[in-house]
């Protein structure tokens, strides 16, 4: 169980392509968003721990990202840990920092998250993962991968491409009142579908893009929270598991499962307390499918509660309120502490157009990378106020 542990402070850059900014003025954006939101001071932040997942790879940055945001932030000299783990690195990196305060050791951590995507040397490539360039010489892409599973769950349920255009529909709407989110204009099915094909079922419009942008978040003991002049939110649980299953023959996540039972067993709630959620829905497809195996909806309704209107604001359990992966964009590194911005937003009730009302527990998401047949981690962590 994770107890006396908060979030304080939440700061993030806009998403999108911004290919005259880099990863110090990125990230020192966030940190200085994040300390100032909590009313604290950058040298009052006694770790930090950095997600990043391609910057060496792409940009010759493999290690000392966040010494250097933080150098940038006029903070040396203490403890500062990168943080490398797929799509999921800032999601891990977040849940270094609860597990840093948990056990007393700090009183303020900072979790922060940094991807730049939009200038590489590899552009117009395939993005693929560490560990799959081999693979990716002959054909292998996460669309390509994602595409296999998403054959697999539609052929289980009796549903089709143009039922998951809506996903993609759902959270531009959603986006268009996020100020954060790369893409914010209203889509609809029709140009979902009708958008270029990248690998059958899914068009360019049922993927989420790449880009550019930073979060932040300030996790605290109770003793800091009680001192502040500001409303906290509580991380209830963390959970982090690595791939134990083959989605393209199951067309489900085993993983996504059992971390989601882990994190529920901690916060001791069950899926029906969730008010609000944000999900790894890098893809249509994954979305759905992440409603059922994360125990938001039932098995093989996936696709119902979505059209039915269920996971849209309003409905019953609203997932992707910032637009999700699909709009307000996916910088690597980035995406798993901007998922935790969301959620702290929402319980806040400081979400505006796109609030839930009486929001009071919240879920976030993140999965990355491959292993075998299936991803390589899945994080799922729980909040309320």
């Amino acid at each position: 169980m994770v107890t006396g542990v908060h979030v304080a402070g939440i700061g993030m850059t806009p998403f999108g392509k911004f290919p005259q900014r880099g990863l110090e003025d990125l990230g020192l954006a966030a940190v200085l968003a994040a300390v100032d939101d909590a009313g604290l001071h950058q040298r009052e932040i006694q770790a930090v721990y950095a997600g990043h997942a391609r910057t060496g790879r792409l940009l010759g940055r493999e290690n000392g990202v966040g010494q250097l945001v933080m150098a940038a932030a006029g903070v040396r000299g203490i403890p500062v840990t990168g943080v490398g783990n797929f799509c999921a690195s800032g999601s891990t990196a977040f849940r270094e920092a609860v597990l840093a305060v948990m056990t007393g050791l700090y009183d303020v951590v900072l979790a922060l998250g940094v991807e730049k995507l939009s200038v590489r040397p590899e552009k117009g490539k395939p993005l693929t993962s560490d560990g799959m360039e081999f693979e990716g010489e002959f054909g292998f892409t996460p669309p390509a991968f994602f595409a296999l599973v998403a054959k697999s769950y539609l052929a289980e349920i009796g549903a089709d491409a143009a039922d998951l255009a809506h996903v993609a529909v759902k959270n531009r709407a959603h986006a268009q009142h996020n100020p954060y989110a790369q893409y914010r204009d209203p889509i609809s099915a029709e140009e979902v579908l009708t958008s270029r094909m990248i690998a059958d079922p899914l068009t360019l419009l049922s993927c989420c893009p790449t880009g550019d942008g930073a979060a932040a978040a300030l996790v605290v003991s109770d003793r800091v929270a009680a001192r502040l002049d500001r409303k906290t939110v509580r991380v209830g649980a963390t959970a982090l598991l690595s791939g134990c299953g083959d989605p393209t023959a199951t067309g489900h996540f085993e993983v996504d499962t059992r971390a989601a039972r882990v994190a529920y067993e901690q916060a001791g709630i069950g899926p029906e307390d969730i008010d609000v959620a944000e999900v790894h829905d890098a893809f249509t497809v994954t979305e759905v499918i992440h409603y059922e195996d994360l125990l938001l909806c039932p098995p093989g309704e996936g696709v119902k509660y979505l059209l039915d209107g269920r996971t849209s604001l309003g409905g019953q359990i609203p997932v992707s309120t910032s637009g999700g992966l699909m709009s307000k964009g996916h910088p690597l590194g980035a995406t798993g502490i901007a998922q935790v911005h969301e959620i702290v937003t929402q319980l806040r009730g400081e979400a505006g157009p796109r609030q839930v009302a009486g929001a009071s527990t919240g879920l976030t998401h993140c999965a990355g990378g491959f292993l075998d047949n299936d991803v390589a981690v899945s994080a799922v962590h729980l909040f309320s106020v």
